[in-house]
């Protein structure tokens, strides 16, 4: 991925607020529903976030350890009893962490791999966001993430270079003039009118 290193801080907030919104309307009965992800139920996808709000805000404070190093495949999807307490502390704190302009500066790590601070920032967007989609749809919530935050994400996945795939899966097409929501799902390698009964 060719990301500038000289990337301007973003405000994570308005998107981790909007992801926070979607999972605080998810019910007990949901919790074992099918997602876009199809290894992952909504449960799982709420472990993910869980835990990814920790591992990339560390990244952004630079305390790098156990919670930066562990792959995101190696780390255990069991989703905590007080989630619905943890989950907003969690996105608030990972917005909070960068807000700092250091954070976006130098090196770092997220999930054991070294990369610049500029493009842990724009993962960490990344995903919230899509992992806010996913929950929305699974749970038939209104989703409507902050158009700052889509656009960020959207020039992150179509500048995504060879071997993106294994990361978000190969892209869905969509029309020139789809939503910008719907191109950045798409390229996401989800697809925008997926629903639990497709």
């Amino acid at each position: 991925m060719d990301t500038d290193r000289t990337q301007e801080p973003l405000d994570l907030g308005a998107v981790c607020q909007e992801t926070a919104r979607v999972a605080g309307g998810i019910t007990d009965e949901q919790m074992h529903g099918p997602t876009p992800c199809p290894a992952y139920a909504v449960r799982e996808v709420l472990a993910h976030l869980m835990g990814l709000t920790v591992a990339f805000r560390d990244a952004a404070r630079k305390e790098l350890g156990a919670t930066t190093d562990t792959p995101p495949g190696d780390a255990p999807l069991v989703l905590a009893e007080d989630w619905r307490e943890a989950l907003p502390r969690r996105l608030d704190a990972l917005a909070a962490a960068w807000r700092s302009p250091a954070a976006w500066d130098g090196e770092t790590r997220v999930g054991g791999v070294e990369l610049p601070g500029a493009v842990a920032g724009l993962v960490a967007l990344n995903e919230v966001l899509i992992h806010g989609w996913d929950l929305a749809r699974s749970t038939g919530q209104p989703y409507a993430p902050a158009e700052a935050g889509l656009r960020a994400s959207y020039g992150m996945l179509s500048q995504a270079g060879p071997g993106s795939s294994d990361v978000f899966g190969p892209p869905v097409a969509t029309a020139a003039d789809a939503p910008l929501l719907d191109r950045v799902i798409g390229l996401s390698g989800r697809r925008p009118d997926w629903s639990p009964a497709v």
